[in-house]
């Protein structure tokens, strides 16, 4: 299964407009290759490099499995497209946007596609992104990663 988004390479630079200091819309992602079997997907974005530890960013699942992408800007418009989205670490549901420390050096932005064998996920009215990812990890068939770099 691969990753991809037409805005921004794998470990290129995300642009500002999907970053806090832009837009702050999720970025166009794209995909191929799920696997036989596949009932939804889930997608992740955290930082690894966060000086609390992992930050996670964004967490839309219940993702139809004959989906093939999300187009830029779709966290901001999740019920239009069927997507459900987890709180984040920011607190809100949805897409918060790379936003690492000034003068900090480049953050790696994990976004990682799940193929899950279910339809929906048993996670319940607002989890977690963390909730979100330990679940859809019980149901998985594929994963993929794209990885973006940011700094202010």
């Amino acid at each position: 299964m691969k990753l991809t988004s037409s805005s921004f390479a794998n470990a290129t630079t995300i642009p500002r407009r999907f970053t806090c200091d832009g837009q702050d819309l999720s970025p166009p992602l794209g995909w191929t290759g799920a696997p036989a079997g596949t009932r939804s997907f889930v997608l992740l974005c955290d930082d690894p490099d966060a000086p609390a530890g992992v930050w996670h960013h964004w967490a839309a699942y219940g993702i139809a499995a004959d989906r093939a992408g999300l187009a830029e800007g779709a966290a901001q418009c999740a019920g239009n497209q069927g997507l459900k989205q987890a709180t984040n670490d920011f607190r809100p549901q949805g897409y918060g946007g790379p936003c690492p420390p000034h003068r900090h050096s480049p953050h790696r932005y994990h976004f990682r596609l799940l193929a899950l064998s279910i339809e929906h996920l048993p996670v319940g009215n607002d989890p977690p992104c963390q909730g979100v990812e330990r679940e859809a990890r019980k149901h998985l068939l594929a994963e993929a990663l794209l990885v973006g770099v940011y700094a202010r």
